[in-house]
């Protein structure tokens, strides 16, 4: 599905000469929520410094839903990691590096963390050449009341421009995804916003990670000109499907207070091996878009499959109860959650254009 923005910033040539970056990329997988030898052996292999990491995201096999620990253990587990090697206390490395945990891995997708080191350019880049480049940033904790509400819209979009300056994206057209991990309303946080005379956006904590899911997606269509400004209600938060961005990946924890942005693009000024393209899915079993994103990359064989470092996707269950016209089951399915069943069909989707 083709989409476009109505507004791109440039950003001015002072700023982008300091932002000229070589990133890489490495995927490793996890045997356990808590497995962190994977990151300890590509630190001793001297493939990628600790000082160099900017962000790890990674899918950990919890339920994916408000008692997912499997993603603050996974987190708390890496930043001890990196800051035994940065000599740094685990809350200073949350600061520093964007932790981006997503949990449930259901079917045939594997446990994994992918890693993103970031270092000063490595020579002069390429003339009219773009090459894959990373920024992070991170917006204030949040009150209960403000989540899924217009202050994380609005807190969003800013963080998502910071991270756009930061990795040195020239303007919004060559920004291809941005992640968000934002967070979620607990018993004791709807209470405490009560007892302060704040209705929070909702007492279900479960539809909370919904609520802020969403108002981190629409922050991003701020940030990206996909959206106006005064389109963006308290009451357009999952209410008016006409907002929306083609780059927005948001996923929602109970490990965070605050939202967590990397944004992911292409740059002139960068040198990094790799490309990053984007398309969107129409619905949970749109192969052609999983196939049109790679053919951009120049990926048209087989054999080119394995040059692919990682596919970065976010589904969920049709709310209208249909795929391509047909009923489907997984919103009334009250055994295993409805986010649970999209993952997996979708995961195992991409899996069979890709083949890993």
């Amino acid at each position: 599905m083709a989409w476009r923005l109505r507004a791109a910033r440039a950003i001015p040539f002072h700023e982008r000469a300091q932002n000229m970056h070589h990133v890489d990329v490495i995927r490793i997988p996890s045997s356990s929520p808590g497995d962190i030898s994977g990151l300890e052996a590509l630190i001793a292999s001297g493939k990628v410094a600790a000082h160099d990491i900017v962000a790890v995201m990674g899918k950990t096999e919890g339920n994916g839903c408000v008692n997912d620990y499997t993603r603050e253990f996974a987190t708390r587990m890496l930043a001890a990691c990196l800051g035994r090697h940065l000599d740094l206390a685990p809350e200073a490395v949350e600061k520093r590096v964007a932790f981006v945990m997503s949990g449930g891995t259901e079917g045939v997708l594997s446990p994994h963390h992918t890693v993103f080191a970031r270092r000063p350019a490595q020579g002069a880049p390429l003339a009219g050449s773009k090459r894959l480049t990373l920024g992070i940033a991170f917006t204030r904790d949040f009150l209960p009341e403000e989540i899924g509400r217009r202050a994380q819209i609005e807190e969003t979009a800013a963080a998502v421009r910071q991270a756009m300056r930061d990795a040195g994206i020239a303007s919004t057209d060559d920004l291809h995804f941005v992640q968000v991990k934002c967070p979620l309303l607990t018993s004791a946080k709807i209470a405490a916003a009560r007892a302060r005379g704040c209705e929070p956006v909702t007492a279900d904590t479960y539809e909370s990670m919904g609520y802020s899911r969403g108002a981190s997606a629409l922050g991003i269509a701020l940030a990206t000109g996909e959206a106006d400004l005064q389109a963006l209600t308290d009451e357009a938060v999952l209410h008016d499907w006409r907002l929306s961005s083609g780059v927005a990946s948001a996923s929602a924890g109970i490990e965070v207070e605050h939202n967590v942005v990397i944004a992911l693009g292409m740059s002139a000024q960068a040198t990094s091996d790799l490309l990053i393209a984007h398309d969107v899915m129409a619905d949970a079993i749109d192969a052609p878009a999983v196939r049109r994103t790679l053919q951009a990359l120049g990926l048209d064989g087989d054999e080119s499959r394995e040059r692919i470092v990682n596919v970065f996707c976010k589904a969920e269950a049709s709310p209208d109860g249909l795929v391509r016209g047909m009923r489907h089951t997984m919103l009334g399915d009250s055994d295993i959650n409805s986010t649970r069943h999209a993952r997996a069909v979708t995961g195992a989707v991409v899996a069979s254009v890709v083949g890993h």
